[in-house]
Formats: structure tokens, C-alpha cells, sequence
């Protein structure tokens, strides 16, 4: 497959992959010295990365080798597929893992960032460096001297110092052997083997006189493919006999110093002990020739006390662990071997390191941002490290300060920079991050770098008014294209993002204009406050950013008033209906006047222009009370006219015309024309045929309307049914045929009441007819007339007197059997009066609060008097029967029966509010509306024959009268209209005794 096929299908083969963004980790194994553009790996097929074709790419996929400035890399990553090679700088194991001896411990890592953003993930890469055989063993000298005693036995083992093989495992070192012997004992100096540690077996007996040295030639192979050799001349020196050897108190030692302990510390005493005496006896302590040349560097042994100090300052982090071989000797042919382990302590002495690695390129030195940048957007990687061990390697990373920005942990020691919370440029343009590394030592190593961001300016910000709302003011009728205000606005955003223009709303009446440069606002035509006394509409600002963005204001303005009204009256002509008790001073009516202005200009002051005599007006709220008496029948109306002015500083005014119409009060008593005396009398034939009318009574009123309609009727002296009365004409009839019974005196107790409201008023004449064929003795009638007078109303008179010669014994009985019953009539009337007076005074409280008050029209009365009448009880109403009125002593005709008790009421109203639209109060006052009752004020000056009461007229106008059924009847006083408690309703009563009159009648 050639390179075009390949790439084409690597591009079919992304487009079906989806990526997981995240942190991942790849081992790959390499071996060292491979050359230039080996194939190591591909990270696309070895992560097995998918992308998802639903999600876009703002670039193709990427894949970035991520390495610090300055350093060279031994591989190199192919941006487009992912593939990895090596690269001209060779990969030496030996070179990069000095020190490190396990076959599967020596790692080179790399970090690769997967890009574009929508895709990004960070991948951690490791390879296991595999070892070649490169190296050959060496020895540390091409001539190695041993020295082996004369008396050394068969069989005894000397050891060789060892070769060294940088190789590791099986190309390390495998075994030694030895070439060639010096000497005629080929078989004397064997060498084991695959001995990794080569030692020299003494096969035959020494003998120092015969041959004192031997010459040979070790070789030293390791077991890579092929083999690696190198050899060195090996003379063997035979020595006098020492055969105790030197030994160590102890073969293994630990111990553990700090790596800032100063030059000359000891670190270990050796004690070793030999049994020989003299100069065999003395030991010599001195290093192997196999340990590092950094232990013989940094180490002291002392030769003759075994003494180990620190020759030069240790660097723990140069090399954590040394192991020190330390031989003994006192000459013999094998020394004594010891082993001191010294484990360096950390100390934290190094100060951890920052290192950045950009994925969005800087440019000179600086990161571009738009402010636009979604969240967790990746910036730089940063990797951190110290090399000191356990806490105090132990590194932190953070910035120094609050930005928007953070550090999220991908590894053990490196951090993503990403964008934490949306940025702002209007809020701040240039971030200068400094990166904090820390150690967790006591104290603490710090290493601080800079990284340098900044922000791209979008147009992100809409205009801002310095004031969400505009309140104006501005007299009316102002001239056209009046300035209003100067609407400001800003805009955070910087060059034509910041440009603002500026418009009317939507809901902006056309009557305003607003200049789009400058946002003066400006009104076109005249305004009116009493059409509209505010304004509230939007005016916006709009950028010219792309896109643009806007923003609105609420603009109120209010209409200040100018005096350009005059007062207006709620009606041209207002008409009161007030009845003829109204007291002085009393309320008549309320006018209502409204101004379109506001304020000062809105202040109506009212006055009266004619008419100042009769009745006097409340300035400000326009009660019109009456400062005279009314008497309808004397004057039923007033007119005058009001005038309003207000109180603006050119003052303007209007007028109307007002009414007073005097409403007919029941005051006036019924009076009887007919009979013109209680003396009179009429003479019937007893031929007089049923039906026929007999006689006539009339009586007069002075009220109007159904205060002046009559009723007639016979409430007493008509016991055997005899005589009928029309209750309108007052037309006496005989209902039945005259008989023997009948003749004599008749007197009937006739009454007439008016149909006034709330309480009629009633008067009571006698009507005196004598039954006789004609009149014998005209004297003698009218002294039955006479005694007839003197009789009590209740009782009655004139049955069986029908001549002169009447038996005296009947008249005794008679006039035991009267005397008898009026006795037991009075003591049951006075019975009665104590029982119902506790109910009747109830009933009339009750009253007082549901009487009603009807206008004048005759109609209304009349439905409602038949109304009343029909829900009247049988039970409750009184009977006409004189026997139930309260009377007392004798009856005086013609002064106190025609003065009788009359029934006095009280008026009352309640106010309300008179409203500018209320109809017309003529018709208003014809409704039964319901009001509650006047109430009687005694001590209020009156006229003969007028009844005053205290009148709060209701503020529209608009009342309904009720009557007090509780009367205020006659006294005993000389003025017959003097006010004193009792009951009138249905009966009258005579205050003491009643003087007779004499009246001369002829016949």
C-alpha cells in the first residue's frame, strides 16, 4: 500500500472515530542504540480512540508532542496519524538509567495532547528501554595481583576482582575462565565456571621455595549474542604462611545518615579481630576495588582503626544508597570481607521545579484568549517535581492569587491550565498568572513562574443607561419641539462595540421624537394635561457590535398643570327637595364641582350670588344650609344662583342655578266644616227609608297631597249597627228600617284622619240625631243633647229615651246599671293601658327605625298607604271603638275635642356622598330609598302650629323620611302644642275635666 492509499484511508478511518476526553497512559518497548524512523508504535489504533461524527471540529485532529524548549527528543510523534519514531539522537540505555541494574526498571516518558479542543485529552507515554549487548566486560586492570600463602590447602578458593559490565541481564557478565597457565602445573589455578564472582581453586600444594609466583591469563565473557569478552594478565604471588585470617564482629552493617551530615561525620566503626601474633596479627582495613568511585569519593576508611567518615558533603538525590565493601587483612592470603550499607536521609534541600508547556503557542511570550472561551478550555501544560523523597518530594501546585483560571491534576506531577469561569474583558484585559510550586517539607520550598494571558475584546456587553428610569416633568401646553432630556447610555465593551445609537420604543406615543446620535428627546406637539397627565415608554440603545445588542429604559413623564379649566358643575341647574320642618341652619343640598385642573388651580371656593338672605353655602364643600324657616304654605320654592372660582393665579369661574322646593310636612290636623258644633243635632222621621242619607259631615286639611286626603269613620254610638258613614264623602246613611227601638237620641263619635306620612293625623266630632216622628220640644232634645255631653265618649247614650214621660224607675236601673259598668270599664281600661304600655313602647321604637318618608306624589301614597294596610294584622290593628281610648273625667266639645291630640312625628336623614353624576334630585327625592328618622329637638324655636326638627340632609340629596311612631302629643299646658310624652296613636286623651258650653240652638 503506497503513502497516498494510506493517508487516504487514515481519513476514512477518522472520520468514524469519536474521542472521550481525558488523561491516558501508554507503555510501548523499545529497544536501545535503534536508529532514526523506526516505528514504535501508533497512538491512534493503540489507544483505540473513537470520535463521534455528530460532534464538529473546529480543526483537524492533531496529535502533539509536548516537551520543554531546549530539550531533545528521542522520539518524535507524526502530528497527523499519531505514529511514533525514534530520531537521530540514539537511545543509550547505559546513558539514561546509570545506576539502574533491574532489567525492567529503566522508562524514558513523553506526553503527547490530543487536539482540537472538543477532542483533547493528554496522554502520558513510557517506554521500557530493552537492553542490547553493547558492552564489554572489563576488568578494572589488564594486570591483576593476588598473593595466595604457602600453606593454602587443596581446594582452597581465592577470590578475583571482578570485571564490570554496563550490560544488564544476560548481557551482563555470565562467566570467567582462565586461558592459559604460565608454568609446568597446567591443572594448579582453576576458574569455576559461569562463576559470576571468580575465585581461584588451589588444586595442588603451594610450595613458596619452588615457585614463588605464577602468571596466567584470565578471561571474563558475557551472554549476549554473540558473546562479549575481554582478558587481563592474572600473576599469582605465594607467600609465608599466616593461616588465621582476620575476623569482622559483624559481616553486615546498616546505617542511615542525613545528607547534609558535615565532612568527617563518622558513619561506621569496623572491628575485626585476628588470632595470629606479630605482624600476622596486625589488620589492615582498606575498600574493595568493587565498590562505586562515587562511595570511594564520597567515603573515608581509616587502614588501621576500620574507621569510616564522610570525605566529601553527600548529595542524597546524586545517589539515595551506598554500599561500601570493606576488607580486612593481616597479611594472610584471603582478607576478611564486610559489607556497610549507608542509606542517605533525605533533607529538603532542593527546590522543586515548574515546567510549562504551552498547547495554545504564545505569541512573544504571551497566551491570546477571547473572552468568548468556553469553560475548561486547556491553555499549557505544567509539570512539576522535586528531588527530594517522600514529603519533602512531595509538590503542590496552585497560583498565588484568585483568577479565572485553574489547575486540574492529570498525573502525580503535572496539571492542566484551563479556563475555570467565563471570562471578561470589560472586567479585566490581561491576566499575569504566577504558578506556585511547594513542597511538603518543614519548611516548605517554594518555585514560583509567569504566565502571561490576554483577553480578546467580543461584544459582549449591551449599553447600559445611567438610569434604568427617566423621570421628566414639563407644563402643559408647551411649544413644539420643546428639549425634555438628554438620554446617556454606556457601553463596557471597547472601538464599535461601544458605539451606541439610540431609539424610541415601540410603545413611545408619536408625540415624542428622540435624536438617534445624541438621544435628546424632544416633544413634537403640545401637550394636555387634562387628556393625558402622564407618559411611560421605552427608548433603547443599540450598539454597533456584531452582532448588535441593545438595551431599554423606561422614560415617565409628567404633565405639570397650568390653569386653563374654569369649575364645572355636575348639573347647569340643581334642584333640593327639603320638607317644611327643616330646622334653621339645617342641610338643604350639597352642589358638587369639579375642576379638569390639579392642584391650586383645582381649588374651588363657592359662593351664593343671590338669594345671601335665605341661605348661607360652605365655601369648600358646598353644603347649602338655610338660615330662615321654611313654611310650604306660605312659599314653596327658592331660586338663586352659585358661583365657583379657583384658586388659580388667573382665576376662573362658572355659575349654575339652584332650587329649593319646599316639601309638604303633615303638620296640619284635620278640621271639621261640617257639623260647625258638637251641640248641633238632626232630627230623623222614623218613616226615613234605609239607604237614605241622613245627614253629612266635612272636614278640611291644609296639607297638600295624601297629607290632605280624608278618611271618615264611626268609632263609637253606632251599637246597634244603624247608621253607615261613606269614609270618602262623609255621607251619614240609615242601613236599616226605623223600628219602635230605635227612636230617640243618637250620638255618633265620628272621626277623621288624613293619609299623611309617616303618621296620619285625626280629629273627632259627634254627630247628634234624633229619632222621632217630629220634634215636640225642642228644649227638651237639646237638654239630652246637653246631658249627652257629659257623658264619656266611650259610653253609649241615648237608647229607650224616646219621650218625657219615661218611667222614673226605669231611668234608676239605667242609671245603676251605667254607673255599674263604667266603674268596671275604667278599672279594665287602666288594667289594659299597664299591660300594653311596656309593648306599645317597643313597637314604637321599632317603628321609629322602619318609617318611611314618600314624596308628594298622590299616586305613590296611595299604592303605598294600600300596601301598609294590607300587611297590617287584624290582631294589631285598634279598633274604632271609643271603649278602647284612654278617657278621662268629662268631655269639653268645643275647645279640647277640637283641639284634640295630634300626632307629632320626627324626621331625620343621614348623609352620604353627592356624586358629580347623580340624576336629577327632583326625581331622586320621588324614590322610597330608606333612611332613618329625624329626630324631634324640643327646645328648637317654633311657630304657631309648625313642628321643627333637626335635618341632616344627605350630602347627595338623596333622603327618605321615616316617622317616629312614638308621638309627642298635647299637655295640660296652656300651649296646645307643647311637647310632653304619650301615646297618640289610635284614641285621644282628655288631660282633667271637661267644661260643658252653653250653646243657644234654636229649632
Amino acid at each position: 500500500m503506497d503513502l497516498l492509499s494510506g493517508t487516504y484511508l487514515l481519513a476514512v478511518l477518522l472520520a468514524c472515530i469519536v474521542f472521550q476526553s481525558g488523561a491516558q497512559e501508554k507503555n510501548y518497548t523499545v529497544r536501545e542504540e535503534l536508529p532514526e524512523n523506526v516505528l514504535i508504535g501508533n497512538l491512534l489504533k493503540d489507544l483505540n480512540l473513537t470520535l463521534d461524527p455528530d460532534v464538529p471540529l473546529s480543526s483537524p485532529l492533531q496529535f502533539k508532542l509536548v516537551y520543554k524548549t531546549g530539550d531533545v527528543p528521542l522520539v518524535r510523534v507524526e502530528e497527523n496519524t499519531g505514529e511514533i519514531f525514534t530520531t537521530a539522537n540514539r537511545i543509550d540505555r547505559e546513558k539514561l538509567c546509570s545506576g539502574i541494574f533491574s532489567e525492567n526498571r529503566c522508562f524514558y516518558e513523553v506526553e503527547v495532547a490530543v487536539l482540537p479542543d472538543e477532542v483533547f485529552r493528554l496522554v502520558k507515554i513510557r517506554f521500557l528501554i530493552e537492553d542490547i549487548n553493547d558492552n564489554a566486560p572489563l576488568f578494572p586492570s589488564t594486570v591483576i595481583n593476588i598473593s595466595i600463602p604457602e600453606n593454602t590447602a587443596i581446594n582452597s578458593r581465592y577470590s578475583v576482582p571482578s570485571a564490570i559490565d554496563p550490560d544488564i541481564g544476560v548481557n551482563g557478565i555470565q562467566h570467567y575462565e582462565l586461558l592459559k597457565q604460565a608454568g609446568p602445573s597446567q591443572s594448579l589455578w582453576p576458574l569455576p565456571r559461569g562463576d559470576k564472582w571468580p575465585q581461584l581453586i588451589v588444586q595442588q600444594i603451594l610450595d613458596r621455595e619452588q615457585k614463588d609466583t605464577y602468571v596466567m591469563k584470565i578471561k571474563v565473557e558475557d551472554g549476549g549474542t554473540p558473546p562479549r569478552s575481554s582478558t587481563a594478565i592474572l600473576q599469582v604471588t605465594v607467600t609465608d604462611v599466616n593461616d588465621n585470617r582476620p575476623v569482622f564482629k559483624e559481616n553486615d552493617i546498616e546505617v542511615s545518615i542525613p545528607e547534609n551530615a558535615p565532612v568527617g561525620t563518622s558513619v561506621s566503626q569496623l572491628h575485626a579481630t585476628d588470632a595470629d601474633l606479630g605482624s600476622n596479627a596486625q589488620i589492615h582495613f582498606f575498600f574493595s576495588n568493587q565498590i562505586s568511585s562515587l562511595a570511594k569519593r564520597l567515603f573515608a576508611l581509616d587502614n588501621t582503626t576500620g574507621l569510616i567518615t564522610i570525605k566529601e558533603p553527600l548529595d542524597r538525590e546524586e545517589s539515595p544508597v551506598h554500599k561500601l565493601t570493606v576488607l580486612a587483612s593481616d597479611g594472610s592470603s584471603i582478607p576478611s570481607r564486610a559489607t556497610v550499607t549507608v542509606n542517605i536521609t533525605d533533607i529538603n534541600d532542593n527546590v522543586p521545579s515548574i515546567d510549562t508547556r504551552y498547547i495554545i503557542n504564545p505569541v512573544n511570550g504571551t497566551v491570546l484568549l477571547s473572552e468568548k472561551a468556553p469553560l475548561n478550555t486547556k491553555i499549557a501544560l505544567i509539570t512539576v517535581m522535586d528531588k527530594d523523597a517522600d514529603l519533602n518530594g512531595k509538590v503542590t501546585c496552585f497560583t498565588d492569587h484568585d483568577v479565572p483560571f485553574r489547575l486540574k491534576p492529570v498525573f502525580d506531577n503535572q496539571f492542566l491550565l484551563e479556563t475555570a469561569t467565563f471570562l471578561d474583558y470589560e472586567a479585566t484585559r490581561e491576566y499575569a498568572i504566577k504558578i506556585v510550586a511547594s513542597d511538603s517539607g518543614k519548611p516548605p520550598l517554594n518555585q514560583s513562574a509567569m504566565l502571561l494571558i490576554k483577553i480578546k475584546d467580543e461584544n459582549d456587553n449591551a449599553p447600559v443607561f445611567t438610569q434604568p428610569v427617566i423621570g421628566l416633568s414639563i407644563p402643559e401646553n408647551n411649544a413644539p419641539g420643546t428639549q425634555l432630556t438628554k438620554i446617556s447610555a454606556t457601553d463596557a465593551d471597547s472601538g464599535r462595540n461601544a458605539e451606541i445609537s439610540y431609539m424610541l420604543g415601540s410603545d413611545a406615543p408619536p408625540i415624542f421624537n428622540l435624536d438617534r446620535r445624541t438621544g435628546v428627546l424632544t416633544a413634537v406637539r403640545k401637550l394636555d394635561r387634562e387628556k393625558q397627565d402622564r407618559y411611560s415608554f421605552t427608548v433603547l440603545a443599540k450598539d454597533n457590535g456584531m452582532p448588535p445588542l441593545q438595551t431599554n429604559a423606561t422614560v415617565t413623564l409628567s404633565v405639570l398643570d397650568q390653569n386653563d379649566n374654569s369649575p364645572a358643575f355636575t348639573h347647569n341647574e340643581y334642584n333640593f327637595y327639603v320638607p317644611e320642618n327643616l330646622p334653621m341652619y339645617g342641610t338643604v343640598g350639597l352642589i358638587t364641582v369639579t375642576d379638569a385642573d390639579s392642584g391650586e388651580n383645582a381649588a374651588v371656593t363657592l359662593s351664593i350670588l343671590n338669594g345671601r338672605e335665605n341661605f348661607i353655602i360652605d365655601p369648600l364643600t358646598g353644603v347649602i344650609r338655610p338660615n330662615i324657616t321654611f313654611d310650604r304654605e306660605q312659599q314653596g320654592s327658592y331660586t338663586f344662583q352659585v358661583k365657583a372660582v379657583d384658586g388659580g393665579r388667573v382665576q376662573r369661574s362658572s355659575t349654575a342655578k339652584v332650587t329649593i322646593n319646599v316639601v309638604d310636612v303633615n303638620d296640619n290636623r284635620p278640621v271639621f266644616v261640617i257639623p260647625s258644633s258638637n251641640y248641633s243635632y238632626d232630627l230623623i222621621p222614623t218613616a226615613t227609608n234605609p239607604g237614605s242619607v241622613v245627614t253629612k259631615v266635612f272636614a278640611v286639611d291644609n296639607d297638600t297631597g295624601m297629607n290632605a286626603e280624608l278618611r271618615y269613620s264611626i268609632i263609637g254610638g253606632n251599637s246597634r249597627g244603624l247608621f253607615t258613614i261613606d269614609q270618602l264623602t262623609g255621607n251619614i246613611t240609615l242601613k236599616e228600617k226605623v223600628i219602635t227601638a230605635d227612636h230617640g237620641l243618637h250620638r255618633l263619635v265620628i272621626k277623621v284622619n288624613d293619609l299623611g306620612q309617616p303618621e296620619s293625623l285625626y280629629t273627632i266630632a259627634l254627630v247628634h240625631l234624633f229619632v222621632n216622628e217630629t220634634i215636640t220640644n225642642g228644649s227638651y232634645v237639646q237638654e239630652l243633647v246637653r246631658r249627652n255631653m257629659e257623658t264619656p265618649v266611650g259610653q253609649n247614650v241615648g237608647d229607650g229615651e224616646i219621650t218625657p214621660q219615661t218611667n222614673d224607675y226605669v231611668k234608676i236601673i239605667i242609671a245603676i246599671i251605667a254607673g255599674t259598668m263604667t266603674v268596671i270599664l275604667v278599672i279594665f281600661v287602666t288594667a289594659l293601658v299597664r299591660c300594653r304600655q311596656t309593648p306599645r313602647h317597643k313597637v314604637v321604637q321599632k317603628s321609629k327605625q322602619s318609617g318611611e318618608w314618600v314624596s308628594p306624589n298622590q299616586e305613590n301614597r296611595q299604592i303605598k298607604k294600600k300596601k301598609k294596610k294590607k300587611k297590617r294584622s287584624p290582631k294589631k290593628s285598634k279598633p274604632d271603638d271609643p271603649a278602647h281610648e284612654h278617657i278621662n273625667g268629662t268631655l269639653d266639645i268645643p275647645v279640647e275635642l277640637e283641639e284634640q291630640t295630634m300626632g307629632k312625628y320626627n324626621w331625620a336623614t343621614t348623609p352620604t356622598t353627592f356624586k358629580p353624576d347623580s340624576p336629577d334630585l327632583a326625581k331622586h327625592y320621588k324614590s322610597a330609598s330608606p333612611q332613618p328618622t329625624f329626630q324631634i329637638k324640643p327646645e328648637t324655636p317654633v311657630p304657631p302650629k309648625k313642628h321643627h326638627v333637626i335635618q341632616e340632609l344627605p350630602l347627595d340629596n338623596t333622603f327618605v323620611v321615616g316617622c317616629d311612631s312614638l308621638s309627642k302629643c298635647s299637655s295640660s299646658s296652656s300651649d296646645p302644642y307643647s311637647v310632653s310624652e304619650c301615646s297618640c296613636q289610635g284614641g285621644f286623651k282628655t288631660p282633667g275635666p271637661i267644661h260643658t258650653r252653653q250653646v243657644i240652638q234654636s229649632f
